[in-house]
């Protein structure tokens, strides 16, 4: 996949929403129950959301966090194999301070959380996580 990242608010018609997300000076990513990679967390914009909503939502059903502040963060353009076909979307990225971690919701896709001090390695989209990086580096305390 290629991604290619711009400023927040530029793009417009967004179809995905990511959060990059620190709780205690660490990382959190989660492990998809079908993929054995690291994410952040994120997914499609539901209809009738803003990207905004769809970033908390997705923050809650992934992390099961459920006290944190969330703030904009870029844009960017994705090409590659999506949901089996080539194509192209744009995509939101938020910044998340999480306060407090519930429990993942059982209808989560997710099998497990984790806190790291650096990115993972084993990364379900690297280009998009290392894109990030550069943006939030600065932000994780």
């Amino acid at each position: 996949m290629e991604f290619k990242f711009y400023p927040f608010g530029s793009l417009g018609s967004y179809k995905y929403a990511d959060i990059a997300a620190v709780h205690d000076g660490k990382w959190i990513f989660c492990k998809h129950k079908e993929r054995g990679t690291w994410e952040m967390a994120g997914g499609h914009i539901e209809d009738g959301e803003t990207p905004l909503d769809a970033a908390k939502r997705e923050l809650f059903e992934e992390t099961g966090a459920v006290c944190f502040d969330i703030e904009p963060l870029c844009d960017y353009w994705v090409e590659g194999e999506l949901g089996g076909v080539h194509g192209t979307a744009q995509g939101q990225v938020f910044f998340a301070k999480v306060y407090a971690l519930g429990e993942i919701p059982s209808e989560s896709e997710m099998e497990k959380v984790a806190l790291f001090d650096e990115f993972p390695e084993n990364l379900t989209y690297p280009e998009l996580v290392d894109g990030i990086f550069l943006t939030v580096k600065d932000k994780k305390r």
